[in-house]
């Protein structure tokens, strides 16, 4: 890994838990970790619950837009997580690769994105302790 971790977070559409995972990674690790997100097919915009859920807070995602997943994106990548993309992120050797299994925010309302919301920070929040430690 370099000095400066990156993660890329891959979900099917990048619209919704690949775009929160992102933001909560680049609000609670700031640049001490290079943050992407993408997907293996990609929604024409960001999922407005999932917007809504994050800017209570206080994280802004208006900005961001789906991106697609490239085979380059992942090599250039020191952790990537998955998020339901199934077989469609291409495999690296020397890659950390983890599958988080999360529930699709698309067509929830925003208590099930809340609670969505919240599992990602946990999971965020050990993942830079885990890169600090690294």
């Amino acid at each position: 890994m370099s000095d400066t971790p990156s993660v890329l977070f891959v979900c099917v559409h990048n619209a919704g838990r690949s775009q929160m995972a992102a933001g909560w990674l680049t609000h609670l690790a700031g640049d001490r970790v290079e943050v992407r997100s993408a997907g293996s097919a990609p929604a024409e915009s960001i999922n407005p619950v999932a917007v809504a859920a994050m800017v209570e807070v206080g994280i802004d995602l208006t900005d961001q837009r789906p991106k697609i997943l490239t085979p380059e994106g992942v090599q250039a990548s020191d952790v990537v997580v998955t998020m339901g993309c199934g077989d469609a992120c291409p495999f690296f050797p020397g890659k950390r690769y983890e599958d988080w299994k999360l529930e699709d925010p698309a067509g929830q309302g925003i208590e099930a994105v809340r609670a969505i919301r919240d599992e990602i920070r946990a999971r965020i929040e050990k993942l830079i302790a885990e890169l600090d430690a690294a």
